[in-house]
């Protein structure tokens, strides 16, 4: 959620009650600098990945559950090493970085019927250092295209990495990468 300002940076101060403030606190300042004009232009990429991936906003509550009759999951946590994630890495405090596998295979609405939207991996690294992170290997595809990375100030150079390779994520930042389906 959005609230005005938020995309080109307004913090309030840090002051998440301020409707009762009439000064500098709440009011807006639409000159932007060069970084709000950045954040704006982030904002919209954001945004216009929203609408173009309907697995961003699906209508099914996604419970990472085996679904038996399509063979598939509709959500995979994936672990840095590119595995699966299993109970005891979630306890695990030196685990920092982990990605979510978002199945565009999964059922979409109540029909049980395979989906046919787009797989999308989004990467999230809280740790203070690099992290190199496996891609997963995923049935149907055969590389990830990036789409976001955090902390590379100009997205527009997307690039591909075959499934199984290692991509460096740096510190405290989040990627999302969409699955290149594998040619016939």
């Amino acid at each position: 959620m959005l609230l005005a300002g938020d995309e080109f940076g307004r913090t309030q101060g840090g002051n998440n009650n301020a409707y009762c403030q009439d000064n500098e606190i709440s009011w807006l300042n639409w000159e932007l600098d060069d970084k709000g004009k950045q954040l704006v232009a982030f904002t919209r990429r954001l945004t216009a990945l929203r609408h173009k991936y309907p697995i961003l906003r699906r209508n099914l509550f996604l419970d990472g559950q085996y679904n038996e009759e399509l063979g598939i999951k509709d959500l995979t946590w994936i672990n840095a090493d590119g595995s699966e994630m299993q109970q005891e890495h979630w306890s695990d405090t030196n685990m920092r970085c982990f990605g979510m596998l978002l199945d565009g295979r999964a059922q979409v609405s109540g029909i049980r019927q395979r989906g046919r939207q787009a797989t999308l991996l989004i990467v999230i690294n809280d740790h203070h250092d690099l992290v190199h992170f496996t891609l997963p290997e995923c049935s149907g595809g055969e590389a990830w295209v990036l789409l976001i990375d955090t902390n590379v100030t100009d997205n527009s150079e997307q690039g591909s990495f075959q499934c199984g390779t290692a991509y460096a994520v740096t510190a405290r930042s989040l990627l999302v990468f969409t699955l290149q389906a594998e040619t016939p």
